[in-house]
């Protein structure tokens, strides 16, 4: 795990009004969090350039700088402008809140407000801010974290679960064939077939996440993985033909030079998928061997000629 994870969220509370801002600092202390004050949005505005905290809780009524410029600063410079802000009011008017919101503000508390909504509205927004950050760029889904923290969902739930662990086969023949521009192409496509095949399954809802590059995680009930990579498969296949220049997709290969010249043929891009599947909770408890166990199922896969899905026979699928 990276260290920076293990490290408690640090928290900036902006008031001028400083037994709020104790009341504030002592129940996120309480909570496990480290929290630094400022007075008003000035000095925020320096301490966030020294100190970068994880989200800023920020009174809309300051002398100097007020909560409402102080988030329309942060919102207008590239290297604050993700920092999750929750914005203070005295007031309950609507016109405040869509002030604060419209300024960039991700949510608002209205004082006063008992501890147990504070902490609540903080835990979530920086679990939505975390889970914004780690959304893969070309393909939308989340990442690592989110993919772990569903594991670890499923796991305390008591529920049998499955992971499938996929990417695509030959895949460097496609970047070097035609340039990772192309490349990206077939990793969207791959993406837009597994989201159908996900959403085509129905209930119990199953999970898709973006480890990298061409490999992806999903998470579904253990009843739910023939069908979900039966589909994924077609439809990824059927895709990936349409990517292709004509001639290369009519011949189902590409031709590849090598370091002295030599020309050698490559198969069309096909899926390998390894699937590690839980056994009522007594096994695969941590994440981290759920994806370890797929990932060596899908080297298993990838011995296998064609688009294959290969399973950890020492658990059964009902």
């Amino acid at each position: 795990m990276d260290p920076a994870d293990e490290r408690p969220d640090l928290i900036l509370v902006v008031d001028d009004d400083a037994d709020i801002a104790r009341f504030v600092e002592f129940n996120l202390r309480l909570h496990g969090f480290e929290v630094i004050h400022a007075g008003d949005g000035q000095e925020a505005l320096e301490m966030i350039e020294r100190q970068r905290p994880d989200l800023a809780v920020v009174d809309l009524m300051m002398p100097r700088v007020d909560g409402l410029e102080l988030t329309r600063r942060l919102r207008a410079d590239p290297m604050t402008s993700a920092l999750p802000v929750i914005m203070l009011t005295a007031k309950g008017m609507t016109v405040d809140k869509v002030h604060g919101l419209s300024a960039g503000a991700d949510d608002y508390l209205v004082k006063p407000f008992d501890t147990a909504e504070l902490v609540a509205r903080v835990s979530s927004t920086l679990r939505r801010n975390k889970e914004f950050r780690e959304v893969s760029p070309l393909t939308g889904l989340p990442g690592n974290s989110r993919i772990r923290r569903e594991i670890s969902d499923r796991v305390r739930s008591g529920v049998d679960y499955a992971v499938g662990y996929v990417d695509i086969d030959r895949f460097k023949s496609v970047n070097d064939r035609y340039g990772f521009v192309r490349g990206d192409e077939f990793i969207s496509a791959l993406a837009r077939s597994l989201h159908r095949a996900v959403v085509a399954i129905g209930l119990p809802p199953a999970f898709l996440g973006h480890v990298g590059g061409d490999d992806f995680v999903i998470v579904c009930a253990p009843d739910q993985v023939r069908p979900l990579t039966s589909r994924a498969v077609v439809d990824f296949e059927t895709a990936a033909d349409k990517l292709y220049d004509p001639s290369d997709a009519a011949r189902g290969y590409v031709e590849l030079k090598d370091r002295r010249g030599n020309i050698r043929r490559a198969a069309l891009v096909t899926l390998s998928i390894g699937v590690s599947v839980s056994d009522a909770g007594k096994r695969l408890i941590n994440p981290l061997d759920a994806i370890a166990v797929a990932s060596e199922m899908k080297s298993v896969a990838k011995s296998q000629p064609g688009s294959y899905v290969a399973v950890d026979r020492r658990r059964s699928l009902s």
